[in-house]
């Protein structure tokens, strides 16, 4: 950050008083301008057919990781809840009518300053379509999955952990007891700009 969004004088990086770590201050206007992590919200979209569980996945028509597979997830925006961006990045993404389940994943990807989070969604029809940012939308059931496709680590954790729930209810014999699931996730990025 070079200058000050409420004055446009230049900022200076500096540790204000009464905090712990460097920030961007306008000596100006004494504006503190805070850089926190950014929210991507998603959802596990599943369709049950003759008892297997197929998901909905978005191949990206836009970088980072272009023509990768992907959950349909995306950037919060102001003003929405978790939910409601969920429900709207899947809609735009995937065209897909879904109800809404409950949160499923929380995976922090602290180098590249994010929180990811899915939910777990069923398809209420199979009337779905790639929007602007897909170039393809499709239905996988496990054995199907483009594991060495996937565009980001935490898609890759979000369906291995879906899968294994699902396993350990088939052994269960229940059709309930989906987890809720926390990772972190520190491994260094495999792309430039990849979440």
């Amino acid at each position: 950050m070079k200058f000050c969004s409420e004055c446009a004088h230049p900022v200076e990086l500096m540790v204000p008083p009464g905090d712990n770590r460097p920030r961007y201050v306008c000596p100006q206007c004494a504006t503190i301008h805070y850089q926190n992590p950014k929210m991507v919200l998603g959802t596990v979209p599943v369709w049950e057919r003759d008892g297997e569980p197929q998901v909905l996945l978005c191949r990206r028509a836009i970088e980072p990781r272009y023509g990768y597979w992907t959950l349909p997830a995306g950037f919060m925006e102001n003003s929405e809840t978790t939910a409601a961006a969920a429900q709207r990045e899947t809609e735009e993404e995937a065209g897909a009518n879904i109800e809404l389940g409950p949160l499923f994943a929380l995976i922090n990807v602290a180098h590249v300053h994010q929180v990811h989070m899915f939910y777990l969604a069923t398809l209420r029809d199979l009337d779905f379509a790639p929007g602007e940012e897909s170039l393809e939308v499709r239905m996988f059931t496990e054995s199907e999955i483009p594991w060495d496709d996937l565009a980001f680590p935490t898609i890759h954790e979000t369906l291995a952990l879906f899968f294994a729930d699902r396993a350990r209810m088939r052994a269960r014999g229940s059709d309930h007891g989906y987890g809720f699931h926390t990772q972190d996730i520190t491994r260094p990025m495999r792309a430039a700009g990849e979440p």
